[in-house]
């Protein structure tokens, strides 16, 4: 078994993809030095060359108001909760400014599905965000919350993404994908967006040229071959994606379940399910993916979930990114991690400490400004 499977990943390496018939034996009994070079290969025929990149960007959650009830989050009120919030203007203003002080390029704006905010509130939100701050790139939003304010205003996604692209909306980022396997969904989050309906938000926003990206939250109690059903889907729409648009998701990013060991009997800890993940478990399937994903060109490092020493290592495991500074988080930290807090001096050590040339990057991975 193991000749064959060094000699899959060998072909891996010299350019055949990883098929759907081996990637489960991949993914359980590969050796890892052989899906480590793989995954290697393959991020340099993506990134060639010994740099590594980082964005400077803020993460604003502008409301945790929601209606989906996902049982892993512990971030969202419900609809008058005494803690629930829109952030204010003033608010809002006072952020971005600390961004645009520091020499960010991107917010990213993520919240919950809150029916009191309607597409109006958005469209004006953007128009604002231009107009004060031109210099950043307005990530916004997910396909669940797409999806969502549509269904307020009764309209079809793809003309709430026209809309809000004509307001300034530059890119989706890959939130709410959790697992694209609507068996793990409907256990997890029955309420959110089903996958093919989060592939197709996707696609109309890749249609219409706006930045995105894919992700995987694992650990949620799924099987490894949910988990690559998953990752299939997501190969699958960016193969359809490249082919339609010329256009498809510009970076992947795993990371594992975040959970307080209270709320483990929420998903089924006890009955044999692997819930979240250790580095090493973290490591291996990012490199399988790494491998799988042979069509997505940068994977980014989860450094919020894992820590940087963990990322740093993950530029050795298929990455070639360590994502964004962030400036602040308030949804993974709420579920138990404490990896939260980054400045661009120690991004940049850790990517030297990993062997590479720390490079800073927009949302579209072009170069703002090289190594200092």
């Amino acid at each position: 078994m193991q000749s064959r499977l060094y000699g899959i990943l060998q072909g891996v390496e010299s350019g055949t993809r990883l098929s759907a018939d081996d990637a489960l034996d991949v993914y359980l009994n590969a050796p890892l030095d052989a899906l480590q070079r793989a995954a290697q290969a393959m991020r340099e025929r993506h990134t060639p060359g010994q740099r590594a990149s980082f964005l400077v960007d803020r993460n604003v959650n502008y409301t945790n108001v929601c209606i989906t009830d996902c049982k892993f989050c512990e971030f969202y009120r419900p609809v008058g909760h005494a803690e629930s919030y829109v952030l204010s203007r003033e608010v809002m203003s006072a952020k971005l400014d600390e961004l645009a002080a520091i020499g960010g390029s991107r917010v990213l704006l993520q919240g919950g599905h809150n029916p009191s905010l309607r597409l109006e509130w958005y469209l004006d939100l953007f128009r604002w965000m231009r107009a004060r701050w031109p210099q950043l790139e307005i990530d916004a939003l997910s396909p669940s919350e797409i999806e969502h304010v549509a269904l307020l205003e009764s309209m079809t996604t793809a003309t709430v993404l026209q809309h809000m692209a004509q307001a300034g909306l530059g890119g989706v980022p890959g939130g709410g994908a959790e697992i694209l396997d609507d068996t793990v969904r409907d256990v997890v989050s029955p309420k959110k967006t089903r996958t093919a309906d989060w592939l197709r938000i996707m696609g109309e926003a890749q249609a219409l040229g706006l930045y995105t990206s894919a992700s995987q939250v694992f650990g949620l109690g799924e099987t490894p071959q949910q988990r690559i059903n998953a990752l299939l889907a997501v190969r699958a729409h960016q193969d359809m994606a490249l082919r339609e648009h010329s256009l498809g998701f510009m970076a992947f990013v795993a990371w594992p379940l975040q959970f307080e060991s209270r709320y483990g009997a929420v998903f089924g800890q006890g009955k044999g399910w692997e819930l979240g993940s250790d580095g090493a478990g973290y490591l291996r399937h990012i490199a399988f993916c790494r491998v799988l994903l042979d069509n997505i060109p940068h994977f980014q490092a989860s450094w919020p979930t894992m820590g940087l020493e963990v990322a740093r290592d993950a530029l050795h495991y298929g990455c070639d990114d360590m994502g964004g500074l962030m400036m602040e988080e308030n949804v993974v930290s709420q579920a138990g991690s404490v990896h939260c807090n980054v400045t661009e001096e120690q991004m940049r050590a850790a990517i030297r400490q990993a062997g590479y040339e720390p490079v800073k990057r927009d949302s579209w991975y072009r170069l703002l400004q090289s190594t200092s």
